[in-house]
């Protein structure tokens, strides 16, 4: 029960991880890395915001390698675990779902999908690093979900 628990206390953490870093380092101290990702009709395999899943996964990848060097019962393995299954959910959403970087999960929607791919949007409105809102990922304003309920499919 305890390392379920550790896995999802670390998944839910990482979304406030995420807006946090989103943020104030995206959107600040390393806005250089990031900006390319609000530039519109770029047609590049990868930007230089790509870069920032390594902040996120190596982490994750040294928990996991020390959890399970030490031991199946380690402490550091079941955080990892969370936090790598934030990083595939963020992929899923934020790359594959929202961007359609791969050609994977076009026609999913439903009420949830559109509030997320709304707030999304809305993010990407500033072109710039200043006047930003829903700097996070799978929890977005309540105005976005009551929209979404509005919308017809």
């Amino acid at each position: 029960m305890v390392p379920i628990f550790l896995i999802v206390i670390s998944f839910l953490s990482m979304e406030a991880v995420a807006w946090l870093s989103h943020r104030y380092i995206m959107h600040g101290l390393l806005w250089i890395l990031h900006k390319d990702h609000h530039q519109k009709n770029q047609d590049v395999i990868l930007e230089k915001n790509d870069l920032f899943f390594l902040f996120f996964a190596i982490p994750g990848i040294i928990m996991i390698f020390f959890g399970t060097a030490s031991g199946i019962n380690s402490i550091c393995l079941w955080p990892g675990i969370g936090i790598t299954l934030y990083g595939a959910t963020y992929f899923m959403v934020h790359d594959v779902f929202i961007h359609q970087r791969i050609n994977f999960l076009k026609k999913a929607d439903n009420f949830y999908l559109r509030a997320i791919r709304k707030a999304h949007k809305m993010h990407h409105k500033h072109l710039d690093r200043f006047d930003g809102e829903c700097f996070g990922m799978l929890l977005v304003p309540w105005k976005y979900f009551k929209e979404a309920l509005k919308q017809k499919r």
